[in-house]
C-alpha cells in the first residue's frame, strides 16, 4: 500500500480565523483556550491571561479534514495541546503526530517562514500539502528547490478560515499524485 501524503496543518488562521469579524455568521464557535505558547506572551496575572485567547473553530472541520486523502499531522505553535484543546472541538482523533520543532519563531536566515525548513526536513522526503497563513512565495521556491516529493503549500487567510475551495484544492492535488485516491 502506497503511504497517504502528510497534511501539515496549522491552527491560527487555518482553522481559527483570527481575523474575522463575521465567522461566528459561518457557523464558527467560539471558545477560550489558554495554550502554552499564547500564555508565554503574557503576564500571568493580567486579565487577558485569566480569560483565555478567543479560539473560533467550525465543528464540521474535522470531518472534512478527516476525509481528505491524507495523513494529518499538526504543523503548529500549539504543538501537542491541539490534540487536547482544537481536536475535540472539530471531531478530530487526539492523537494526531506533532511535529516538534527545533526552534519555535526563529528568524531564517533567508527570509523564509520559521517552519519551512523544520516542515520539509520533518517530511522526509514524503509528498505533503502545508496549510498555514504564513506562506510565502520564497516558502514556496524554496520547498520546490529543495523537497524531492510533490508539495502543496496552501496559503489560508486567516480571516476566512478553511474554505470549500480549500478543501477541493486538497483533494484535486491529492489526487493527482500517483497511488492516491481521493
Amino acid at each position: 500500500m502506497t503511504e497517504r501524503p502528510l497534511l501539515l496543518l496549522d491552527v491560527d488562521g487555518p482553522l481559527n480565523p483570527f481575523r474575522s469579524p463575521f465567522a461566528s455568521l459561518r457557523g464558527y464557535t467560539s471558545h477560550r483556550m489558554r495554550p502554552d505558547v499564547w500564555l508565554s506572551y503574557r503576564d500571568p496575572d493580567s486579565r487577558a491571561a485569566r480569560r483565555g485567547a478567543r479560539v473560533r473553530l467550525h465543528p464540521s472541520h474535522g470531518a472534512h479534514l478527516l476525509g481528505l486523502p491524507f495523513e494529518i499531522v499538526w504543523a503548529t505553535a500549539w504543538t501537542h495541546q491541539a490534540n487536547t484543546m482544537i481536536s475535540p472541538h472539530i471531531g478530530l482523533p487526539s492523537d494526531l503526530r506533532v511535529v516538534e520543532w527545533p526552534a519555535m519563531f526563529a528568524r531564517d536566515p533567508e527570509g523564509l517562514s520559521w517552519k519551512t525548513r523544520a516542515l520539509t526536513e520533518w517530511a522526509a522526503g514524503r509528498p505533503f500539502a502545508w496549510v498555514d497563513d504564513m506562506i510565502t512565495p520564497r516558502d514556496r521556491a524554496w520547498v520546490a528547490e529543495h523537497h524531492p516529493a510533490p508539495a502543496l503549500l496552501l496559503k489560508v487567510l486567516p480571516r476566512h478560515g478553511l474554505r470549500a475551495r480549500d478543501f477541493a484544492a486538497l483533494t484535486r492535488w491529492a489526487g493527482g499524485l500517483s497511488g492516491t485516491a481521493p
